[in-house]
């Protein structure tokens, strides 16, 4: 069964940093393509950036450009979003999903099969 759970968000100023967390468990992250994607209230989940199983990354969400990045962790099996000089705007629950029966990121939620429960980003002053 895998398993993925997000943590590290929060309540947090305009630009102000947070770190994202996605942890696996009864899966090997190595090896596969992680995505980061978001859902503000009242709008689709919306693809922000993936990192793929040879670790390239693709930046799904123009307007976190210089901002955002993903990277793996030395902690095996966690991959993590660094998110830089937040903006009201980010302010959305944030998911990490991944799939087994595909081997390239896609910035399309239906592309992912497993999906950890988000974590809640709030930028406000």
């Amino acid at each position: 069964q895998v398993q993925l759970v997000e943590s590290g968000g929060g309540l947090v100023q305009p630009g102000g940093s947070l770190i994202l967390s996605c942890a696996a468990s009864g899966y090997a992250l190595d090896g596969y393509h992680i995505g980061w994607f978001r859902q503000a209230p009242g709008k689709e989940r919306e693809g922000v950036l993936c990192i793929s199983r040879n670790d390239l990354t693709t930046v799904y969400t123009n307007s976190v450009k210089g901002r955002f990045t993903i990277a793996r962790g030395n902690i095996k099996n966690t991959v993590y979003l660094q998110m830089n000089n937040l903006k009201p705007e980010d302010t959305a629950v944030y998911y990490c999903a991944t799939d087994r029966d595909r081997y390239s990121c896609s910035g399309d939620p239906g592309m992912y099969s497993y999906w950890g429960q988000g974590t809640q980003v709030t930028v406000s002053s």
